[in-house]
């Protein structure tokens, strides 16, 4: 299985998007609050709603309730705009965490140095001029790179 992983997401219809794809791949969703936004129907009603009864989510009072989990990933990528890594670099594993940071500040400086240099990784893009996808977006190829390295996703 693969685990994605939002710290203090403040969008709800990108958090609903992600739930979506991850019930539609069976991956898990792990959710670090505070989060933006209250987990409603309206509020995720038009990005997902109805695919939220189908997902496997976890929620987490916070980043030590999260490491803490027993299910909880075995490893964690973190998708970064500050790695010069790019995620096509890789080898995911079955069981690996895609982390991805929220969408006005991205991953503080704090979880970059807990994750480590080794576990960062970017989603490379042509134009410099731009700073990174949206999170959704972004959360999506991720997983789809991840699901198709590891041959969790049959098609």
């Amino acid at each position: 299985m693969l685990h994605i992983v939002l710290l203090q997401p403040e969008i709800a219809p990108n958090t609903g998007n992600i739930g979506r794809m991850c019930a539609l791949t069976r991956s898990r969703l792990h959710l670090i609050h505070p989060l933006g936004f209250e987990i409603n129907d309206r509020n995720l009603r038009r990005a997902g709603m109805d695919y939220w009864r189908s997902l496997d989510v976890l929620e987490h009072a916070d980043w030590v309730a999260f490491k803490a989990c027993v299910q909880a990933p075995r490893r964690l990528w973190l998708f970064t705009t500050k790695s010069p890594r790019s995620f096509w670099n890789v080898q995911f594993a079955d069981g690996d965490g895609l982390l991805f940071g929220n969408e006005s500040s991205g991953a503080p400086e704090w979880l970059h140095a807990e994750v480590g240099e080794a576990r960062r990784v970017t989603i490379p893009h042509a134009n410099p001029d731009l700073r990174s996808l949206n999170l959704s977006t972004a959360a999506g190829v991720a997983t789809y790179e991840a699901l198709r390295q590891t041959g969790l996703l049959a098609g």
